[in-house]
């Protein structure tokens, strides 16, 4: 790599951090202001996008032990956000579904992060921002090609 494109990849990756930093600092204002925790917003997300799943599956996607992954959904329980089920062909299974709170709470922390990011590009140029979209998506694609 030439000496040009080494600072170039080292910007990039000092501003995606700093534009990470700041995403998640604003993202748990957000989150405190709905009154759940980043692990609570996260389970809601994996489950949401995955649908009902049993606290073994939960904790595998999130990469967390199955005893605090318990600790977790029991706090979501007692805030209403999810609720342990029977599952339905196998009664010794038992899943966590999301209920309408939970369901709810995902959207207004989503629209409020997107309403964040709306007004902070507000500056770029529609062409800017397609770019920017394009380059990312394409940033994502070759992550997760690994």
């Amino acid at each position: 790599m030439d000496n040009d494109r080494i600072r170039n990849v080292e910007s990039i990756e000092k501003h995606l951090r700093k534009v990470d930093y700041i995403i998640r600092k604003n993202g748990r204002m957000i989150l405190s202001d709905y009154g759940i925790t980043v692990p609570q917003f996260t389970a809601l997300q994996v489950l949401i996008n995955n649908g009902d799943m049993t606290i073994g599956e939960l904790s595998q996607q999130m990469d967390l032990a199955c005893s605090t992954i318990t600790d977790l959904v029991d706090r979501m329980e007692k805030n209403e956000l999810v609720k342990r089920e029977k599952d339905q062909k196998d009664k010794r299974v038992v899943r966590v579904i999301v209920l309408t709170k939970g369901h709810d709470i995902l959207q207004k922390v989503l629209d409020r992060r997107i309403n964040f990011l709306e007004v902070k590009l507000e500056g770029l140029s529609v062409a800017e921002v397609e770019a920017l979209k394009s380059a990312l998506e394409k940033l994502y694609v070759e992550m997760n090609e690994d």
